[in-house]
């Protein structure tokens, strides 16, 4: 059998470790058609079927698991060998971070910071993966909502988060306005348990036995919410769009906090970056100036209960 080529090699790679050949061939600057060439040539040559197709994207099977183990390494070494020898561009920026984060809150504010530094690129990969930066070095940071402890990555600490009772205008127009004593007679969503139990032990009140609906991510949550469907206990960072827009409200100036925060992390390697300077001291004013809104929010709702 002849020798495979290099490049098909380093196509099923990178379709193992993101597990999705659309941001595989993002990744390496080929059209998926043109990865999925290469991907089944290589299976034709080896006679073996390397990936099976999920709801989610491409799952390595045994021949497939098998071959990444014994090439992956490898190229992680070229890349290691490389790396010296290319010149990074200060006016490119790559940033990893979760699809919720990047489109309810840092999408709305890109423009103002691309305005400021016209000279930059900035390059998003919205994902739920932590982005692995020994392997993936094109990726200069990331976002990430945990509690900040990182090894062997510079920590920046953006801003907390926090959570309370969202509901749309439409649902409190046909059940009215709830209050501590009336919450639990109105359809809620999410369960019984977690912070919905913290809410009601620490503000008053009486959790009920029954919810409307769960879901298992954030943003389905709040639009669920702003489409009438029940009360969400949002978090704040990620409705705050739908508030503004005027599609959620907030009926209680009750919060709790959240049990993560956000941060901005990047390795070493990253540390003298000038467009990532540029971006973390952008990040901080901006998460500053939404700390001090959301608490003046908070202190006139406070204020209209009296």
């Amino acid at each position: 059998m002849s020798r495979p080529p290099l490049h098909a090699l380093q196509g099923f790679v990178a379709a193992a470790r993101s597990g999705n050949l659309s941001r595989a061939a993002e990744s390496l600057h080929l059209t998926v058609s043109a990865l999925s060439h290469q991907i089944r040539g290589l299976e034709e040559r080896l006679g073996q079927r390397l990936f099976q197709r999920n709801a989610r994207g491409v799952e390595l099977t045994d021949d497939g698991r098998e071959l990444f183990d014994r090439v992956a390494s490898h190229f992680d070494a070229l890349e290691q060998a490389l790396q010296p020898f290319r010149t990074r561009r200060d006016d490119v920026l790559t940033i990893s971070l979760m699809p919720s984060f990047a489109a309810s809150w840092l999408v709305p504010r890109l423009p103002r910071f691309l305005a400021a530094h016209p000279q930059l690129e900035i390059n998003l990969q919205s994902t739920t993966a932590l982005v692995d930066f020994d392997r993936e070095r094109s990726i200069d940071a990331g976002l990430r909502f945990g509690r900040g402890q990182y090894p062997g990555l510079e920590t920046m600490h953006l801003l907390d988060d926090w959570v309370t009772p969202t509901a749309s205008p439409a649902l409190i127009e046909r059940l009215g306005m709830p209050t501590l004593e009336t919450l639990d007679q109105f359809p809620l969503l999410g369960a019984p348990g977690g912070r919905w139990s913290e809410w009601f032990a620490q503000f008053g009140g009486t959790l009920p036995t029954r919810f409307v609906a769960t879901f298992d991510d954030s943003d389905t949550l709040h639009r669920a919410a702003s489409e009438g469907l029940g009360v969400a206990l949002g978090r704040l960072t990620l409705a705050r769009p739908l508030v503004d827009a005027g599609r959620l409200v907030l009926p209680f100036a009750q919060r709790l906090k959240a049990e993560f925060a956000h941060y901005l992390v990047y390795p070493a390697r990253s540390a003298s970056h000038a467009g990532l300077h540029a971006f973390r001291d952008w990040l901080s004013a901006e998460a500053a100036v939404d700390a001090t809104a959301a608490t003046a929010a908070g202190t006139k709702r406070k204020a209209r209960r009296r």
